[in-house]
């Protein structure tokens, strides 16, 4: 089968907007205006679009992991514009032995597999989570449960699915017995721990500074630095999109609010180059280059630089900058901003799992048919975890509420503050 055969055998689904472009009444409206269609504002309508919209952004983004817009365009003989079959087609098996994946027709990857497995996590703690739950919790999940893997068209263990920089998680913690706070120091630096923070997010709903202070705690087990420090603003990204009335630019207002360092630096270079820009087609080119210098991988994705992933207060990964910018670029349409990090290239599988989560807490929807064929596909029941985090953050949240009246009342026993109403 040719590409372009192969290509219109596997769009099952094509969206209004042709290359990338909206409908031209919200283009005239401007890119940050509230032009998309929205849900109710519900926690759990806010929670099943994020859930959902990143597990959707992930298997669309699978098929074109590490190639870049020109090679996208050529390969499919245009941009993708919905679900497509592996880029290999059937010698998905052998075209990349150390990567025998079946990435396409619907296939989630790895990023909803942590996602989901974090979910399992706060379903088992449900309270809030540090660096010794993923240690006492998520590592045990990881290696000792066998799920059912999309990618391998079977049954295994999770572990045998992940990165090597979530298998980090495993060698560091059980086998190192390494401190979980200090577990990710020394791994590869990457966007490995940020791609599954949707839910910590989630459970902090309209608190940025709260969740991105739990995703750092959290993160501290699998990533260091600037790695580190994106699982931390995404977490806040996921936490401020939730929040009533909020728009694109209330999400990137909040990450400026909270990111430190090169992470800050490099949202605020992609975010200026977004503004300028209301179709994804045309926003290619000018976000790459707005990353580039805080990238470390360089321009081949898989030839990285030889100071790629490492430590450093300069740089930050590129997926959550560019993720922003999408969802900026896009007005927060969910289709568009899922497209355009799709078309991306790079690593847009994780990019399009958080333009995908923003999207869909901000209240986009997500769509059904997309959303029908992942679940299909993937054999997954994408609302389950939304249902289960839904009623564990109305828990927490309940937990957090008589923890805060308890120090209220000791506060002003001291002589503070009489407590709130």
């Amino acid at each position: 089968m040719s590409p372009k055969e192969e290509q219109n055998r596997g769009e099952k689904i094509r969206g209004d907007q042709i290359h990338g472009e909206r409908p031209r009444q919200e283009r005239d409206r401007g890119a940050h205006s509230p032009g998309r269609e929205t849900r109710a504002e519900s926690l759990a309508d806010r929670i099943t679009g994020a859930l959902v919209g990143a597990a959707v952004g992930d298997a669309l983004g699978g098929p074109v992991e590490g190639y870049s817009p020109d090679q996208i365009l050529e390969r499919h003989g245009g941009r993708v514009h919905g679900i497509v079959g592996p880029w290999n087609g059937d010698a998905w098996r052998t075209a990349r032995p150390i990567a025998p994946y079946h990435k396409g027709d619907g296939h989630v990857t790895d990023d909803t597999l942590m996602t989901h497995a974090l979910v399992r996590v706060y379903a088992r703690v449900r309270d809030h989570l540090d660096a010794y739950a993923i240690a006492d919790h998520l590592v045990p999940d990881l290696m000792t449960t066998p799920r059912w893997i999309p990618e391998l068209e079977a049954e295994a263990l999770p572990l045998h699915r992940v990165f090597l920089a979530e298998k980090w998680l495993v060698a560091r913690i059980h086998y190192g017995h390494v401190d979980p706070r200090e577990a990710g120091t020394g791994n590869i630096v990457n966007c490995g721990a940020a791609m599954y923070m949707a839910p910590v997010g989630l459970v902090n709903a309209a608190h940025p500074a709260g969740a991105y202070a739990e995703a750092l705690d959290i993160a501290g087990a699998h990533q260091s630095s600037y790695g580190r420090e994106a699982a931390g603003v995404f977490a806040a990204a996921v936490a401020a999109a939730c929040a009533p009335g909020a728009t694109p630019d209330s999400v990137v207002d909040a990450c400026l609010s909270l990111a430190k360092d090169g992470t800050r630096a490099a949202i605020e270079r992609v975010c200026e180059t977004a503004a300028r820009h209301r179709d994804f087609e045309s926003a290619l080119g000018p976000l790459r280059e707005a990353v580039a210098p805080y990238d470390t991988v360089g321009p081949d994705y898989r030839a990285p630089s030889l100071g790629a992933r490492r430590p450093s207060r300069l740089h930050a990964i590129e997926e959550l900058p560019v993720a922003l910018g999408m969802l900026l670029v896009s007005g927060g349409d969910y289709r568009h901003a899922v497209l355009g990090s799709v078309n991306y290239g790079r690593d847009c599988d994780s990019i399009a799992t958080m333009a995908g989560a923003l999207a869909g807490a901000l209240g986009s929807p997500v769509p059904e048919d997309w959303a029908k064929t992942v679940a299909e596909a993937s054999r997954l029941d994408l609302d389950e975890p939304a249902r289960v985090l839904t009623e564990v953050a109305r828990e927490i949240f309940a937990r957090d509420v008589r923890r805060r009246r308890a120090h209220e009342e000791a506060f002003a026993a001291l002589g503070g503050t009489g407590c709130s109403d």
